[in-house]
């Protein structure tokens, strides 16, 4: 017998005995082997005392019977014994694994235990706290995601200094094929980026993404409603699936990612130990030749390997891919202002809505190249996105109708307006637009220039404009003034002869003799 009971225990496995308790039974209860316990039963009924002679004899009676004497080698259980406290120190350590250790034992001991006797008598002695249920996972239903513990490192080639980086994996569960990529951090961004890349690898979309409460992922964790962040939720529904993080502090709820981290430092993190990466498309690169290899190996218990797995069984049921790729969308609030348009806080710059929302508050949703403005769930503007600081972006639908007349102003409008009068009126807008650094301030002296007509008519304003352009007086206070003083009626004197008519009161070189 391996195991030399306590003479009660003795008297505990006969009560059970006399209970009708079968002998696998009864190893269950008491937590003993069952061959220890057939062993002991054929005992009993070898001694000459009835089981009920044997319970009622006292702890010495039993003892004298029922020999302490162990068959078991005690300074070889020893030896195994020792080693395994080494064993478990490392339990923990990335990449850790039992036949390791095992073919270690072997090396060293002089009548090594078999290899199922070495993890049989290391669970006796470290015993699993918790027990778990084995979960039957539906093909094409999830795809678990987590970022693993450990962090691999780029190197900068100039100083040598490395730069940790985080690396993203995710599994589908019904035939384990798994995605790993480096990427530089756990924030949102990231995050929605590395699910999209493991979904187009996947080639198709999971009916739910099972998710760890990162903060990236989840605002405010929650055992039965976690509060998911605005940009996740919208690429799940870009993508035509949910987002149903697991509970808090229960990594049973997404086992598999867990296991397939650990694979994952045995795959990849080992053969890469001695390897130097100088950017992150180097170090994504080796691991997706490692994570071929690694989905290629076969299965021992399903003599397939995940790939094969994947391609017979689960890639038939993913739904298929968006027609185009998520782009990430942040959002801000903003107020319509009186002139109705919207601050964009990140650019400093400001987009036009309709002018019957003034006054009403906003959410703008936004992305690299977009910028749309949402009042009460809906969508009330579209703009492409402008990155110059201050700028104004307008649709003209959005403009009241009588801001829609300065919507329109620009040089040409202006020459436009300016050609039913004259010619010389054109002249001088003209040169009223290109003396103004600032164009609205010559848009306004262009305007008023235009607008003399209604009082003096075209054909004045022309002849007006033609005297200020041969004085060079091209303004609007001065053409104003010829119309006013009626300059305009006075015929101008030819070229070479002199303005002012010849009189007697004019005195020439001889009076200054």
């Amino acid at each position: 017998m391996a195991h030399i009971l306590d003479p009660m225990d003795l008297k505990q496995i006969i009560t059970l005995h006399l209970d009708g308790a079968s002998n696998r039974k009864i190893g269950s209860t008491l937590g003993i082997s069952r061959n220890t316990v057939n062993n002991y039963m054929q005992l009993f009924a070898a001694c000459d005392y009835s089981l009920e002679e044997l319970l009622a004899m006292d702890t010495a009676g039993l003892s004298e019977l029922f020999s302490s004497h162990t068959t078991v080698d005690t300074a070889r259980h020893n030896e195994l014994m020792l080693y395994f406290e080494g064993v478990n120190r490392s339990r923990d350590h990335p990449g850790f694994t039992f036949l390791h250790h095992y073919q270690q034992y072997v090396a060293q001991a002089r009548e090594p235990y078999s290899y199922t006797q070495f993890l049989e008598h290391y669970r006796r002695k470290y015993p699993r706290e918790k027990g778990s249920m084995k979960l039957d996972h539906v093909a094409g239903d999830e795809m678990f995601i987590d970022f693993a513990g450990k962090k691999l490192h780029i190197t900068d080639r100039e100083t040598g200094a490395l730069t940790p980086v985080e690396v993203f994996v995710a599994i589908l569960p019904c035939s384990h094929y798994t995605y790993v990529k480096a990427c530089m951090s756990q924030n949102r961004a990231e995050l929605i980026a590395c699910c999209a890349d493991a979904l187009h690898f996947y080639g198709g979309v999971p009916k739910a993404i099972v998710s760890d409460n990162l903060k990236s992922a989840v605002n405010r964790a929650s055992r039965y409603e976690a509060d998911i962040n605005r940009s996740f939720k919208d690429f799940a529904r870009h993508y035509n699936c949910v987002i149903s993080p697991t509970r808090g502090y229960s990594p049973q709820d997404k086992a598999l990612v867990e296991n397939a981290v650990h694979l994952a430092y045995q795959r990849i993190y080992y053969p890469l130990r001695e390897m130097v990466f100088f950017s992150l498309e180097d170090l994504n690169r080796e691991i997706g030749i490692l994570l071929q290899g690694y989905n290629n190996l076969l299965l021992q218990r399903k003599e397939s390997s995940r790939t094969e797995l994947y391609q017979s069984i689960e890639r038939q049921y993913l739904k298929p891919l968006p027609g185009t790729p998520y782009e990430l969308k942040d959002y801000r609030r903003a107020k319509v202002q009186k002139m109705g348009y919207v601050y964009f806080s990140p650019d400093k710059s400001y987009y036009s809505v309709p002018h019957r929302y003034k006054g009403k508050e906003t959410l703008i949703h936004y992305t690299a190249g977009r910028i749309e403005v949402f009042h009460n769930h809906q969508r009330i503007a579209l703009h492409p996105r402008n990155p110059v600081r201050g700028s104004y972006t307008t649709q003209k639908d959005h403009l009241a109708s009588t801001h829609r007349f300065y919507a329109d102003w620009n040089p040409e409008f202006f020459k436009r307006k300016a050609a039913r009068h004259g010619e010389h009126v054109v002249g001088c807008v003209e040169k009223i637009l290109a003396s103004q650094d600032y164009p609205e301030i010559g848009y306004k002296r262009a305007l008023g220039v235009i607008q003399l007509y209604r009082a003096y008519g075209s054909q004045r304003l022309n002849d007006a404009c033609k005297r200020a352009l041969d004085t060079d007086a091209c303004s609007y206070t001065r053409i104003k003034n010829i119309l006013k003083n009626n300059m305009d009626r006075v015929p101008q004197p030819e070229q070479g002869v002199p303005h002012i008519p010849y009189h007697d009161n004019i005195r020439g070189a001889s009076a200054y003799e």
